[in-house]
């Protein structure tokens, strides 16, 4: 039976506690070999790949500001951000620490989860008041009660929660099932590959697995006990560093790495680019190897358009849409500003606001608000004109109305 097969059956009992570790299991269960590193949530941590996809995405998400909206007369209207949304862990923890601690969660466990702790006099849809403080909490404290696709009780550090009083968000799910799947789970062999190929790395070079080199006596054969003495004096002496002194029939010969090097390193390129697929990273912007790609961009700009439409957009929409039907009360909904992740150079940016000043999509003063300048004042109004003349724009013709007298 397969491991899916095995972790929906799994939550068709009722009354049966399921940790993320029991499903790290599941999702491993079957894969071969001997002595390995045993890959979990934070053993994951350890191969660089796997870091760097989770800093990265947790990172960009929390610089994004959250704002609120709500609809009037079809024009979409800023209003005030909940406290939820600005400190949800309380004054010790701000915004982007939560989002970057929850995004961490989401990208390498498919799952995080917070104890409500405070809420706001705002009633949401269930009749209770909104989330005003959501404490996080680590993932190995939590387990899960649940009856098919429902969860009934989450179990956190020993005590119970009803599904009410704990939050949780999850991603990568499929139909049916109540929790989010975990990369770090899928990935396993990969990661645990690239691990054991490290472990390998250091053990080799710290001569644990097999000769540093070989120690021959040309003239006579020599007994074990007498390898042994031999062995021990001369580790004895280059142990520290010291000289080993010897006469004429004894001949050292290290032993060379330059094959399992070369495969070491093979191994690492082809993990790190197996990894980055599975945790939504494309290989470049990880410094993982790239072969065979011919894809240029013209600017970062690009570059990041394309990160975030194929890969962190997706997620960031599903969080905004758990915000909106959680944490604030309809018809507001919240939105993550992503413009932060597509900053232009500041040429293209001057000729883009320019572009839109000039087909009056955009006001200078709006242009001047977005570069955090307050608008122009009378006399530097005067100073352009003095420079390149009237300030006075040419009316746009304009085309009349069908049936309209002119």
């Amino acid at each position: 039976m397969g491991a899916w097969s095995k972790v929906r059956r799994v939550f068709t009992r009722d009354a049966n506690l399921v940790t993320a570790e029991d499903l790290l299991n599941l999702a491993r269960e079957g894969r071969t070999g001997g002595k390995t590193v045993h890959v979990n949530n934070d053993s994951a941590l350890r191969q660089s790949a796997v870091w760097a996809c989770l800093r990265l995405r947790a990172d960009l998400e929390s610089s994004f500001p959250i704002d609120v909206y709500r609809r009037v007369q079809g024009l979409q209207v800023e209003v005030p951000t909940p406290p939820v949304l600005v400190t949800p862990g309380g004054s010790e923890v701000g915004v982007k620490e939560w989002m970057y601690s929850t995004r961490f969660d989401l990208d390498r466990a498919g799952n995080c989860f917070g104890i409500i702790t405070e809420r706001s006099g705002v009633i949401g849809p269930d009749g209770r008041g909104l989330p005003g403080r959501i404490d996080l909490v680590e993932l190995g404290q939590v387990t899960v009660r649940a009856n098919g696709a429902q969860i009934t009780k989450f179990k956190i550090a020993g005590k119970e929660y009803d599904p009410w009083d704990v939050w949780h968000e999850k991603q990568y799910t499929v139909a049916g099932f109540p929790l989010g799947l975990s990369p770090v789970a899928y990935a396993a062999w990969s990661i645990e590959a690239s691990l054991n190929a490290q472990q390998f790395a250091r053990d080799w070079f710290a001569a644990g697995i097999v000769p540093s080199g070989t120690l021959k006596n040309v003239n006579k054969t020599i007994d074990k006990r007498q390898a042994r003495e031999v062995k021990d004096g001369f580790r004895a002496a280059v142990s520290n560093g010291d000289v080993f002194v010897h006469g004429v029939d004894w001949e050292y010969k290290p032993v060379q790495a330059v094959t399992q090097q070369s495969q070491f390193i093979e191994a690492q390129q082809y993990s790190n680019g197996d990894i980055a697929r599975f945790f939504g990273c494309p290989g470049d912007l990880i410094d993982a190897a790239v072969s065979g790609s011919s894809v240029t961009y013209a600017n970062i700009g690009q570059r990041n358009l394309q990160f975030l439409i194929m890969n962190l957009g997706p997620a960031v929409g599903r969080r905004e849409d758990a915000f909106s039907r959680k944490l604030v009360s309809n018809p507001r909904y919240v939105k993550l500003n992503t413009d932060a992740l597509l900053r232009m150079d500041p040429q293209t940016r001057a000729q883009t606001l320019a572009g839109q000043i000039t087909s009056r999509q955009l006001a200078p003063s709006e242009a001047r608000a977005l570069e955090e300048r307050p608008p122009f004042t009378e006399d530097q109004l005067a100073e352009f004109d003095r420079l390149f003349g009237s300030r006075s724009v040419p009316a746009q013709p304009t085309t009349a109305a069908p049936g309209a007298s002119s």
